[in-house]
């Protein structure tokens, strides 16, 4: 509405000698409170400027739709304070990522995070010509995609899966990728699998908790927790499978599954041979042993940030894994890397 201004002293009636205008039955009746007065205008620099006039108090529909719209506002701010409410931005203990597994009640501790993953984590047995071996695996989608590692299942010629809740699978090798130390593994004739929650590995930092699941020695679902110890280490590992099948069958009758690998210039659990790999790793102190390799590496919300893949063993070869034990140096391939490697392998790679 256009307001129209006069000068003191002419009191003149715009509306003198007109009828006035009809009120519409359909406006609402203005408000029952008293609008609140105009600020008195700040004195100009010129004292003969006009004083304005009070603004008049909108009425009908833009009384309406002014009275709307403060409705609207409420209720838009306390829709935002209930998704607040609903989606939880306290995440607990880590940054990498905002992905929120474990139930509310239960962030931030080992049991919740156990209790939320543990039926995604499997026991891997495979037979080759060099023997047995007992390792762990991840799995990734409800029909029975498995990540863990390619020393695992490397050369084997037969695999049996056994689930969180007990039940078996065989499973088939879809692609490996030793450069990577990593493979996936299909359960046959599988449906309504739980599927991990993949996370984000790059936001991660020294000292955030972690959780790891597998099965050191067999014993499957077991949960060790610690802290992410370091970033990006050069873990070298074997990529000739003949040199893997000979450290990897060594474990037989143990569970064990110690993977030969290279850190800061020195071998641990065997000969690493002339035909190796190198990866950036996660170090972590969460007890890892023989039977972890393919394992997760969880953060306090329940997503996978790695693959646990090697452990430094004291007795230094993987033929005495009995007397082995961790000592808080254990190593995982970044979840990253196994997210932007899922493609090659699911086309059957044989790297």
């Amino acid at each position: 509405m256009t307001e129209s201004f006069h000068r003191s002293g002419e009191n003149q009636n715009p509306y003198e000698g007109q009828q006035p205008a009809p009120v519409n039955p359909e406006w609402p009746p203005p408000p029952a409170y008293t609008p609140a007065q105009a600020p008195t205008p700040t004195p100009s620099a010129s004292a003969s400027a006009p004083a304005p006039a009070p603004r008049k108090r909108p009425r009908g529909p833009v009384a309406l739709l002014a009275a709307v719209a403060i409705v609207a506002a409420a209720i838009g701010g306390g829709t935002a304070y209930g998704i607040q409410e609903l989606t939880g931005n306290d995440t607990v203990t880590s940054s990498s990522t905002s992905t929120n597994v474990v139930p509310s009640s239960q962030k931030g501790t080992v049991s919740g995070v156990a209790k939320a993953v543990s039926p995604s984590i499997v026991e891997i047995s495979a037979e080759s010509n060099a023997g047995s071996s007992t390792g762990s695996g991840v799995i990734i989608t409800s029909d029975g995609e498995i990540v863990t590692n390619n020393h695992v299942v490397s050369g084997a010629s037969q695999i049996k899966v056994t689930t969180n809740d007990g039940k078996s699978y065989t499973a088939k090798v879809v692609g490996t990728d030793s450069k990577k130390d990593l493979a996936l593994i299909k359960l046959e004739n599988a449906s309504g699998m739980k599927a991990a929650t993949l996370g984000d590995s790059s936001g991660l930092q020294v000292g955030d908790q972690v959780v790891a699941i597998g099965s050191p020695e067999g014993l499957s679902g077991t949960v060790t927790s610690g802290i992410i110890s370091a970033l990006d280490r050069d873990v070298t590992v074997p990529t000739d499978e003949e040199q893997g099948q000979q450290q990897w069958g060594q474990g037989q009758g143990q569970g064990g599954d110690q993977w030969p690998f290279e850190f800061g210039g020195r071998q641990f659990n065997g000969d690493t041979g002339s035909d190796t790999t190198t990866y950036k790793a996660l170090q972590t102190d969460a007890s890892l042993n023989p039977g972890n390799s393919g394992g997760a590496l969880i953060d306090m919300n329940g997503n996978i940030i790695g693959i646990n893949s090697a452990m430094y063993a004291p007795s230094g070869t993987a033929s005495s894994s009995s007397a082995a034990g961790s000592v808080g140096l254990g190593f995982a391939i970044p979840v990253n890397t196994v997210k932007a490697d899922l493609a090659k392998l699911r086309a059957g790679a044989t790297d």
